[in-house]
């Protein structure tokens, strides 16, 4: 925290720092951007839709093992570095449909996972990214929620990478090369899931809305407390508030702590207390998390097109991905990711409602009545064959 400019400005009353308006914080107003304000972006179809949907090569080499019911998966016994590019693909759908796949104890090299990534489109370049690949994520003993008095961006809570961008990414990918025994552990959210948890009456209001996702929060605290420089100017960009996943077709909640401020459609008091109860709908969704507990090697594939996920702290220091313990030289967690921008089979890659979607649970229900209808009926041929 000691990028803080409100460090250099202590109450006299109080004792405690004073927080200033980003117009005067001169660090932050004197910032001029490298770079233009994206442009929407027409690219290819996901690499996930050319997948075989049994995913045989895949599990050929590859034991997978649910972590819980709703997401999470471990792909056990293989490597990521000897994949085929139908293998890949394989994993990118494995991805769309459990939100999040861990590897343990892989020989990925960060060449190894750049060149991994590029199989699945065009790599991003998140907006406080220098290197054009990859960002690396060093270790940290910051307590998020002291900053959080100082900073206008929650950055330690659920959310889906950058996805104030008009083109946000579909999957990233998260490395870790450095980490502590205990601590540094990331929580995931299923978004298919948060969606299902709704009553339909809520269904029915989100899916008219439009959530306003927005970057002017991270870049005021990427200047301040960060210490660094975005490449971009800050957007807003409005994205439907319930997504049709393009490969998976289903619905998703597409409403996130992190970067969402409010709804278009909404007046202020009324999107306040809808983010209100996200903010309780997300923090309460135990049933649709998972939560993964770091190693050297270990690597996370996610969709941000499904997912939610935030670093946990805990209650003295605070960990999280690439947040580990306090040493005499440093800290001791380092991590590599990269993320890939959305692919998708319309013009213009933005998120999309199908109003002809429909929510993970209602095809569960659906196969359900299927397979029940499929017995009931061979149940019926053979007592006409009986006869």
């Amino acid at each position: 925290m000691a990028h803080l400019e409100a460090r250099k400005h202590i109450s006299p009353d109080s004792g405690f720092p004073i927080t200033l308006h980003p117009a005067f914080n001169s660090k932050i107003n004197q910032h001029v951007p490298p770079e233009p304000v994206r442009k929407p972006q027409s690219v290819g179809k996901d690499r996930a839709s050319y997948a075989d949907p049994k995913k045989k090569a895949l599990f050929a080499v590859a034991k997978s093992i649910d972590l819980t019911e709703s997401i999470g998966t471990v792909l056990e016994n293989v490597q990521l570095s000897q994949l085929t590019p139908q293998q890949l693909d394989e994993l990118a759908l494995k991805v769309t449909e459990r939100g999040v796949v861990f590897f343990r104890d892989q020989d990925l090299t960060t060449d190894g996972q750049v060149e991994l990534f590029q199989h699945y489109g065009i790599l991003d370049r998140h907006p406080a990214q220098k290197d054009q690949k990859h960002v690396v994520i060093k270790g940290s003993t910051e307590d998020h929620r002291e900053i959080l008095s100082y900073i206008p961006w929650p950055s330690g809570d659920f959310h889906a990478d950058t996805s104030f961008e008009i083109n946000p990414p579909s999957y990233s990918m998260l490395r870790m090369e450095e980490h502590p025994p205990v601590g540094g552990d990331t929580a995931w959210l299923s978004q298919y899931g948060l969606y299902d948890a709704l009553s339909d009456a809520m269904k029915k209001h989100v899916d008219g809305l439009h959530a306003v996702h927005t970057s002017r929060l991270q870049y005021d605290t990427i200047i301040d407390l960060w210490g660094s420089a975005p490449n971009r100017p800050p957007v807003d960009t409005h994205h439907p508030a319930v997504r049709t996943h393009p490969v998976t077709g289903l619905k998703a909640l597409n409403v996130n702590m992190g970067f969402v401020a409010g709804f278009a459609e909404l007046k202020r008091k009324e999107s306040d207390y809808l983010m209100q109860f996200f903010e309780h709908h997300l923090h309460s969704a135990d049933d649709h998390a998972v939560r993964w507990k770091w190693a050297v090697g270990s690597v996370a594939m996610w969709d941000n097109r499904c997912t939610l996920r935030r670093v946990i702290p805990a209650s003295t220091v605070v960990y999280g991905e690439a947040y580990g313990r306090p040493s005499l030289e440093r800290s001791v967690s380092f991590a590599c990711g990269i993320a890939i921008q959305q692919l998708s089979n319309m013009k213009i890659s933005i998120a999309y409602l199908d109003p002809s979607s429909i929510s993970r649970a209602e095809r569960a229900s659906q196969e359900h009545r299927k397979d029940s209808n499929g017995v009931a009926n061979g149940a019926a041929d053979g007592q006409t064959n009986d006869h």
